[in-house]
């Protein structure tokens, strides 16, 4: 078993978090991600403060391990959320999009553990100096609104900045992903897309085929141009976002044409207006395992890693 200082913090038996996906991380794949061993999150990018509350809820009828929530700062319930996140006293809270400085001191207070999701070492340096107990570091192989920085490189500066656990994030599955993270001095890491095609993951079929079909050249990276760069898989629709981003349509188009369709993509598979996000290690996962297996596997095979690597990769150190 790899124990980290990630997994000390949170009580957890395997150095690993479920990405906070709005609409796909709900009570069900939070729980079940808990139950096998990671730290399960309820995103609550697409809900209000009651529907967090009751996913929380249910979450708690479905485990009794720690697990935590995802707050989307962006979102206009941002605040009332971190409010129910402290009554409700959830093992821990990540957050996205923004700097989450003045909400750290109630959460703390209520003895949630504060982990934000930081794309560049200057915000990981602020929020740890507002508190946070742990941070996200997420590099643009991730799936959906992505920062500049690969994991790679970004990893290695914020680890070496920060005196809290780093956790690394975007184009990771596996479980040599988690190896080379804690080689660049990560504690643990967080995956998104692996649980994606997770069986209690409940989306629309369309999607999940969609990411077991993905290569290695099957995402791509649309709304450079608007300022908001979101990775997702490739299809007719972000052809037709990146034609406009050649010809310098407005913030109002994109905006009018991407409006719910992340939501068409999750509820009905539409091929024609849906945005399917997912980060560019979707050509790793090839089959739909329960949560737990996927934990499993990947634990395993960093363990297997670890104890020999030198053997494994024909390394002789003289």
């Amino acid at each position: 078993m790899i124990e980290t200082a990630l997994t000390r913090l949170l009580g957890i038996r395997y150095p690993i978090i479920q990405g906070g996906m709005a609409w796909m991380a709900d009570a069900a794949l939070a729980a079940a991600v808990s139950n096998g061993g990671g730290l399960g999150l309820i995103g609550t990018g697409s809900m209000d403060a009651e529907r967090a509350r009751a996913e929380i809820r249910r979450a708690r009828e479905l485990t009794d391990k720690p697990f935590g929530v995802n707050i989307m700062l962006m979102n206009p319930h941002a605040q009332a959320i971190a409010d129910v996140c402290a009554e409700e006293k959830v093992a821990a809270v990540t957050t996205g999009a923004g700097s989450p400085g003045k909400y750290i001191p109630a959460l703390k207070a209520a003895g949630v553990r504060v982990i934000p999701v930081v794309p560049t070492v200057n915000l990981a340096k602020r929020v740890v100096s507002q508190g946070a107990d742990a941070v996200i570091v997420e590099g643009s192989e991730a799936g959906g609104h992505i920062g500049e920085s690969t994991t790679m490189p970004l990893v290695p500066q914020v680890a070496d900045a920060v005196d809290v656990p780093v956790i690394a994030a975007g184009g990771i599955a596996d479980g040599r992903g988690l190896v080379a993270a804690l080689a660049l001095g990560a504690a643990g890491v967080q995956m998104g897309t692996a649980f994606i095609c997770a069986a209690e993951t409940n989306i629309h079929s369309a999607y999940k085929d969609l990411v077991l079909k993905a290569s290695d050249s099957d995402t791509v990276v649309t709304g450079r141009g608007s300022g908001h760069p979101v990775r997702c898989l490739k299809n007719r629709f972000t052809k037709k976002l990146l034609g406009m981003e050649k010809r310098d349509a407005s913030p109002e188009e994109f905006e009018e044409l991407t409006l719910g369709s992340y939501g068409k993509a999750l509820r009905d598979g539409n091929m024609e207006e849906g945005t399917f996000m997912a980060g560019q290690s979707a050509g790793l996962v090839k089959e739909i395992l329960p949560a737990a297996v996927i934990l499993e596997n990947t634990a395993a095979q960093a363990e297997d890693l670890l104890k020999n690597f030198t053997a494994k990769r024909g390394i002789t150190i003289v």
